[in-house]
């Protein structure tokens, strides 16, 4: 076949055996085009799309049944040019589907001893198969969802044998280049009766750093242990460049670091715990990453532990600058890099707040900067010990409660009224938002019959809700039926805040919403779908507390499917496409990733099954937009919002049943498949960038399974 440079031909493949189809996509430069398809020399309708410069194209051709002989024409400026030219048969089609048939087969069968391969090695290893019989049902679910994914593609970087995989590919040699900009850095180290090869451990790695422009201070904190005293005592004489001062007295982390703080002639600092080892670049990346903008404040990177063996484990592969994520959890910890300046100017590390100092700083420094940036690579090893909260926060019970008063704290400056509660599970923080008063919050629902499904959403939110300042607008698109009409006459007579908005058109999602919330009359909109029912009493509560402060766009819930697993968690963009949810089909009492379905995170997107928004930027953002009449219109909202200078916050302790089909698959009828390819062009067009870089999705994860690691992604 003849190639030209205008058109590109990614796929052509004929489907069916009875009823085939050819279905051809591809990517043209052209403007103005058609494609003309012959059958046995027999001119046959196709559907494709056209649209416009530069862009993607998709044909999709029924065929006769007894068709031997297809040839696909593009006719552009009056000239046709050859695009596909293939044969096929019944026998050909039908040997096709069992070949592939089989090869699913096999495949299944392959995936299912692997499940079960590593699901006996895992449970040999971590109980000798004596699991504990509360946790049978957990680990059942997850037999059920391993199976069910299908794909042994992926690592689980949680997994230790998994993530020692990933890193033998992913590993990286970094050399050192003269940088423009070469400013002195300050490691610091407060130390205190840390075993002697360990501290060595850390002084090697400190050694070991590529960029040459660095001093190490170290503060001993009048440690009584003889081998710690003997390992300073050799990393003194180890490097020029190491600096040491003993206390007099024990005056615990904070003093100590304060103290190395004050030794500190470094224009930023770098913080190093005494049993931890940092990775030979780390200073480097950080002072490559200055130069790309020297206004920088505060970088952080992403980090993993070291096990009692010695062996990399638990990689935290973090998102980026996350505000309200941090007040969940101290996310952010190592390795930071910070402007001393703004340390000193924020009263460096906060007395009476030990074990929880760092995050202290953190909350302190975010509240003065917002030049703050990511490094996604594991440039830290925290060394995972008896005495460390990398092994276990019950090794350190007094962290979870300072990192709580550090956050009341934090309340206090920034004059928000709130109350820190622990999540008994995770042990991480949800920050509860205490309203003085009760804004009016207009609750969007749209609706086309299915009177049955609407009643029992209203009903729940009437019978459940302890929020009072609400309005609920049914946003009627045409319906019929005598019971829906039935059904808004007597809520009408029931209830004062009940009403119905007649948008009388071809379903388009997004004017139907925009068209309601022009005659909302609430500070705060609520998109909901009909087929949701309210769990939480204080959903409108905890959301309209999140969607009150000033930083905040877009609030999501979390939505379980009937069967109590999640269908909505958050959304991360580029995953399987444009983008899609996180955790669905796990189960809703896991803890999830870093606490991730137990308190507040923030993503890219909610989905507006049931999301929140200041009608203040609904309007500022322009709603949602109407040329995406069915997919992708909240993730098209929830990226304009960001891009507005918002962030959205997913909310775990706001639940909502969500009714929508499990099973529900992609409607191939040619003129929807048209659309979804149109809508799906439209995100790729204008918003390429952030949906292959989503920023609270770190790189490192795979696109084809959440929170997971390709196996054959190398970085």
């Amino acid at each position: 076949m003849e190639k030209y440079k205008f058109i590109g031909i990614k796929s052509a493949v004929i489907t069916g055996v009875k009823n085939p189809k050819l279905t051809i996509l591809g990517t043209i430069t052209k403007k103005d085009y058609k494609f003309k398809v012959y059958a046995d020399s027999k001119e046959v309708n196709c559907d494709y799309l056209s649209l416009g410069e530069l862009t993607s194209f998709g044909i999709v051709v029924t065929l006769p049944q007894d068709v031997k002989n297809i040839v696909v024409y593009l006719v552009t400026e009056g000239k046709e040019y050859l695009v596909y030219n293939g044969t096929t048969s019944f026998l050909k089609r039908l040997l096709k589907k069992l070949i592939s048939a089989i090869k699913n087969i096999f495949k299944k069968i392959g995936h299912v001893f692997y499940v079960f391969y590593k699901g006996i090695k895992f449970l040999w290893k971590e109980y000798h198969f004596l699991v504990p019989p509360s946790l049978w049902p957990k680990y059942y679910h997850d037999l059920k969802l391993s199976l069910k994914r299908g794909s042994n593609n992926l690592y689980n970087p949680l997994n230790q044998d998994d993530y020692q995989k990933w890193l033998a590919k992913n590993i990286e040699e970094v050399e050192y280049e003269k940088l423009e900009y070469e400013p002195l850095v300050s490691i610091l180290t407060p130390v205190y009766n840390v075993p002697k090869n360990l501290l060595l451990d850390t002084a090697e790695s400190v050694k070991k750093q590529i960029y040459p422009n660095f001093e190490w201070c170290l503060v001993d904190d009048f440690s009584t242990n003889k081998e710690t005293k003997e390992a300073l005592e050799l990393i003194a004489k180890m490097d020029e460049r190491f600096h040491i001062k003993y206390r007099k007295e024990n005056g615990h982390i904070s003093k100590s670091s304060n103290d190395a703080l004050k030794m500190a002639r470094g224009e930023f600092i770098a913080l190093l715990d005494h049993d931890d080892m940092l990775s030979p670049d780390a200073l480097y990346q950080m002072v490559k990453k200055l130069n790309q903008d020297k206004k920088l404040d505060f970088i952080y990177s992403d980090e993993d532990k070291i096990n009692t063996h010695g062996k990399y484990c638990d990689p935290h592969f973090k998102p980026d600058f996350s505000p309200d994520t941090l007040l969940s959890l101290n996310y952010i910890c190592h390795l930071a890099f910070i402007r001393k300046s703004l340390v000193e100017k924020v009263g460096g590390f906060a007395l009476g707040l030990e074990g929880a100092q760092d995050y202290d700083l953190f909350l302190k420094i975010t509240e003065k900067t917002k030049k703050i940036a990511h490094i996604p690579k594991i440039l830290y090893h925290w060394r995972m010990s008896e005495n460390s909260t990398a092994l276990s926060i019950k090794a350190k019970d007094y962290a979870t409660d300072t990192g709580k008063k550090a956050l009341e704290q934090a309340l206090i400056r920034r004059k928000i009224d709130g109350e820190v509660l622990i999540d008994d599970k995770s042990g991480y923080y949800i920050i509860k938002y205490i309203l003085k008063k009760e804004p009016l919050v207009s609750i969007i629902i749209p609706t086309r019959d299915y009177v049955d499904i609407l009643k029992k959403c209203i009903d729940s939110i009437y019978e459940k809700t302890t929020y009072k300042n609400f309005e609920i607008i049914v946003a009627n698109n045409d319906s019929k039926e005598k019971e829906t009409l039935d059904f808004f006459k007597e809520y009408k007579k029931k209830y004062k805040n009940f009403r119905v908005v007649d948008c009388i058109m071809n379903f388009n999602y997004s004017r139907i919403n925009n068209i309601a919330e022009s005659k909302a009359k609430g500070e705060y909109i609520l998109l909901l779908n009909n087929d949701t029912e309210v769990i939480s009493p204080s959903w409108l509560d905890n959301m309209v507390g999140y969607a009150s402060r000033e930083h905040i766009g877009v609030v999501g819930a979390k939505l379980l499917y009937e069967d109590g697993t999640i269908q909505h968690a958050g959304v991360l963009l580029g995953l399987g496409g444009v983008a899609s949810h996180a955790f669905i089909n796990a189960r809703d009492d896991e803890i999830g990733i870093y606490g991730r379905l137990r308190v507040p995170y923030n993503y890219s997107a909610n989905t507006a099954a049931c999301f929140m928004v200041r009608k203040e930027i609904y309007d500022k953002v322009n709603g949602l937009n109407e040329k995406l009449e069915v997919a992708y219109n909240d993730i098209d909202f929830c990226i304009r919002v960001l891009q507005a200078g918002y962030y959205n916050v997913f909310l775990p302790q706001v639940k909502l049943m969500h009714y929508e089909s499990k099973s529900r698959g992609l409607d191939t009828t040619s003129e929807k498949y048209k659309r979804f390819l149109e809508e799906s062009k439209y995100m790729y067009d204008h918003f390429g960038e952030i949906i292959a870089n989503d920023p609270f999705y770190n790189p490192n994860f795979s696109k084809k399974g959440w929170f997971m690691l390709d196996k054959n992604k190398e970085r």
